[in-house]
């Protein structure tokens, strides 16, 4: 007897495909965990600053620096870049070499490489004149859904010292991000570790981040209103300073004006802004900014002086299509 209803076989029948999940993203560095946060602030600035910037070519880029304020004397800095053809993302580029060297000699700089699709190296120095300050090499993996970096630190054979930093972070959920980072350091006659635990949980609009260890804590939260609005608070606490900090800064743009505005106000009485003016079409930037302590306190953060001070800054770039 025949399929009388007109019914299809069993396995005829279509079947639904698995629901394929999304891949877990990788966390990124250890380093950027609070940099959403941190961009929001202003960046210390005194006196006046001018910076002219001339690009050679599409790899290679200088710029000149002078600076003049009421607390030191004049000094000038000159600044080289190069980045190289192979490109991962808008910012990152590899290899690239960076220099910044001022009027008394001091250097500073940084080399990027690209090992391998999964692997980068890190180099940087430091000196003051002919003397050796830092020098320091870094090793990152970056797996599917990991990170792990391992930093040396002042390295000394024959002194027998050396910084040694290790970090690893895992995505737990597209949102969610936990890690940890352990700093071993040794010296004739000391030696000791730090362990430090981190959280990083991202929203659509905000960003909450915090680093737990026997040093101290660091909480930071980034909220990002609109397209022109951007706040960001910060908690510090340092267990062997015995000394807390907590910071509140916003960071507002006005695209049709070309402008844009950092404040920050925090727990030492510091209030701070900077104001930048793009001024098309000429390729400069204009840059005035304000610090003021209210009340004088020992524990009071680099950036903010236990003097009012004004500080102006005008960049001069000359435009191109690569972005270094």
């Amino acid at each position: 007897m025949g399929n009388t209803l007109g019914l299809a076989p069993m396995g005829a029948l279509p079947r639904r495909s698995p629901r394929r999940e999304e891949p877990l993203p990788n966390p990124g560095s250890f380093d950027e965990l609070h940099r959403l946060c941190k961009d929001v602030f202003p960046a210390q600035m005194e006196g006046v600053k001018l910076v002219v910037n001339k690009v050679l070519s599409s790899h290679f880029q200088v710029a000149h620096t002078v600076h003049m304020s009421a607390l030191g004397l004049p000094g000038y800095h000159l600044h080289a870049a190069y980045a190289g053809d192979w490109q991962l993302s808008p910012t990152e580029v590899f290899p690239t070499v960076v220099g910044d060297m001022d009027s008394s000699g001091s250097l500073n700089a940084q080399v990027l490489l690209l090992l391998a699709e999964r692997l980068r190296a890190k180099a940087v120095f430091q000196t003051q004149q002919a003397k050796f300050l830092t020098w320091q090499f870094d090793g990152e993996y970056r797996g599917d859904d990991y990170t792990a970096t391992l930093t040396l630190g002042n390295p000394d054979l024959i002194g027998e010292s050396v910084i040694m930093v290790a970090h690893f972070l895992q995505s737990l959920t597209h949102r969610l991000v936990l890690g940890g980072e352990l700093v071993y350091h040794r010296r004739p006659g000391e030696e000791g570790a730090i362990l430090t635990l981190a959280g990083k949980y991202s929203a659509l609009h905000w960003v909450a981040t915090l680093n737990v260890g026997s040093g101290g804590a660091h909480a930071s939260y980034y909220h990002r209103a609109n397209e022109q609005v951007q706040v960001g608070v910060e908690f510090e606490a340092n267990t062997r300073l015995q000394d807390t900090t907590f910071s509140f800064g916003y960071h507002l743009t006005l695209p049709q004006a070309n402008m844009m505005f950092r404040g920050l106000v925090d727990s030492n009485w510091c209030v701070g802004a900077v104001l930048e003016k793009k001024m098309p079409p000429l390729p400069v930037t204009l840059a005035l900014g304000a610090f003021l302590n209210h009340w004088r306190n020992r524990g009071l953060r680099a950036k903010c002086e236990e003097s009012p001070r004004c500080g102006q800054d005008v960049t001069c770039v000359e435009s191109v299509d690569r972005v270094f």
